[in-house]
């Protein structure tokens, strides 16, 4: 596997950043940028890397290296060596729901020696559990899912991802890769502290909640919030949902994507079925940072000490605006496991994409890092 990294800032435009091998043609080019410089960025890319296929999307935050960035535009252009890949795409306006979209994606994708579906999916319009769920019932077990949900800082208002063209809204693109010598690693892991009751989920739809404990849910949310229920949805990324489902042992972390004041209702980027318990989460600085060495050690116990080609970073923007000034560090902690040479990119998202350590069915993560190690073998 041959990687090549360039960064486009506004001041210094486009840059070499790694070149570990002089690749232009037939490249999987992956870009991460913030949604006003992506929206035409395509042509220019296209020129860097012709006959290559492009994915581009919009983020709430760049990766490359080591560094954080806003306002930037960041890409890696892999060019693999005994790895096939596949490219699916769709847009959700042309799906019943979330749940067919990751049905028909997996149809198009399954093959002989499938490892990995990489997922780069519309943070606004999918609910991104759904998506999850339609790939989990239609791909072989053994299939590792990983991916995220594109972001727009944390305004809320459009996300937009591409595929060989100008991003835009509503669409998702999975990549699947196929072989003997593909190697993937990945980890996922949060560090959010939860306080206050469990409370019930008693009025749900899909990932709209009214509900928890018969009160109203907004209502509820607001009073915990004090002077920031001003500033909703965007206070919402700092006391994220913890969600218990009664048929796992296993927590998962909900993000509000919006409010509806007229329904009283809040809008996740997942599912919230009635009959869950839920809690309020907070942030714990240096538990968040150590969550995302847990999960870079989880994604490299896979590789034994041997370096993988690629790191994928998908992290939460509730992360991002915990953690502010100290932002860099949670990617420091990564490097800490898997060593400063390994190639690095990726992105602030509105939900991220993953198994928990140890099992293959991938879930819909909020607030976490998620980390997938790629590389052939």
């Amino acid at each position: 596997m041959k990687i090549q990294q360039r960064k486009w800032t506004i001041d210094d435009g486009w840059e070499l950043f790694r070149n570990d091998a002089d690749i232009s043609s037939n490249c999987l080019v992956l870009v991460f940028g913030a949604r006003e410089q992506i929206e035409s960025c395509y042509e220019e890319i296209s020129q860097f890397y012709p006959n290559s296929d492009i994915i581009i999307n919009s983020t709430s935050g760049e990766i490359i290296g080591s560094k954080v960035l806003d306002d930037s535009i960041v890409l890696t252009a892999i060019q693999f060596e005994k790895t096939k890949y596949k490219i699916a795409t769709i847009n959700i306006n042309e799906c019943p729901d979330s749940f067919d979209a990751g049905r028909q994606l997996s149809e198009k994708l399954t093959g002989d020696k499938l490892k990995h579906v990489l997922v780069i999916s519309d943070g606004g319009l999918v609910n991104g559990s759904e998506l999850v769920k339609g790939l989990n019932e239609y791909l072989e077990s053994s299939v590792i899912v990983t991916g995220g949900l594109a972001g727009d800082a944390a305004r809320f208002e459009k996300t937009l991802v591409g595929y060989n063209q100008n991003p835009t809204v509503g669409n998702i693109v999975t990549v699947g890769l196929y072989g003997d010598s593909y190697y993937i690693g990945y980890g996922s892991v949060g560090g959010w502290d939860s306080f206050g009751p469990k409370r019930l989920v008693t009025k749900s739809d899909a990932n709209v909640l009214y509900e928890l404990d018969g009160q109203s849910a907004l209502e509820l949310y607001k009073r915990y919030l004090g002077d920031k229920a001003k500033e909703l949805p965007g206070s919402a990324l700092l006391f994220p949902l913890s969600i218990q489902l009664e048929e796992s042992s296993k927590s998962l972390v909900r993000t509000i994507l919006s409010i509806d004041e007229d329904s009283q209702s809040m809008i996740f980027a997942g599912d919230i079925p009635e009959g869950a318990t839920v809690r309020l989460m907070k942030a714990n600085f240096d538990k968040l940072i150590d969550g995302a060495f847990e999960a870079a050690e989880s994604g490299y116990k896979v590789w034994n000490g041997t370096p993988p080609d690629l790191a994928i970073l998908i992290s939460c923007v509730g992360r991002k605006l915990v953690l502010d000034q100290r932002i860099e560090e949670e990617i420091e902690s990564v490097h800490e496991v898997i060593g400063e040479a390994i190639p690095t990119i990726g992105f602030y998202s509105y939900g991220e994409i993953s198994p928990f350590a140890g099992y293959l069915n991938c879930e819909l993560h909020n607030q976490t890092m998620t980390i997938t190690l790629i590389g052939e073998v």
